[in-house]
């Protein structure tokens, strides 16, 4: 089993849905061209082995980086579906290239969120996943605190 890192050129082999979201934050602030990295605390599942009816799931702690990301659009919405407070869960990853007049080339990332609803948007040339840990199994596709 690969443990990584994984980065931009990695991502048509990763698999992204249901990934669970615990928080993000900014870093690697750069001022002068109004960017900053996206860290997201998500637990990656790593692989999904059916049992019968029921799933095992390998998952592991880690942090998904966008570097060097700008113009960033978020939307998570507990309020509606009267949600109580929880990691969100990511349905899918999308992206698209972009090439700027400059010769700058970047991506338009769209990640929706499958519960709550929600999505990011945002444009960033690349990204790194990397784990924090050891893998898990788990009848859960998350993580516990304890875990």
């Amino acid at each position: 089993m690969n443990l990584g890192p994984w980065k931009t050129q990695d991502f048509d082999t990763l698999s992204w849905h249901d990934i669970h979201v615990h928080g993000f934050r900014f870093a690697s602030f750069d001022e002068e061209e109004g960017a900053a990295d996206i860290v997201f605390d998500i637990d990656y599942i790593l692989k999904w082995d059916k049992f019968g009816d029921k799933y095992i799931f390998s998952v592991c702690p880690a942090e998904l980086t966008f570097h060097k990301a700008f113009r960033l659009k978020m939307e998570v919405d507990y309020l509606t579906p009267t949600a109580g407070m929880c990691p969100w869960a990511i349905e899918t990853i999308d992206r698209e290239p972009l090439e700027f007049a400059t010769g700058f080339k970047s991506y338009r990332w769209s990640i929706s969120i499958n519960w709550p609803r929600g999505s990011f948007q945002f444009e960033s040339p690349e990204f790194t996943l990397e784990l924090r840990g050891k893998p898990v199994l788990r009848s859960d596709q998350w993580l516990s605190s304890e875990d």
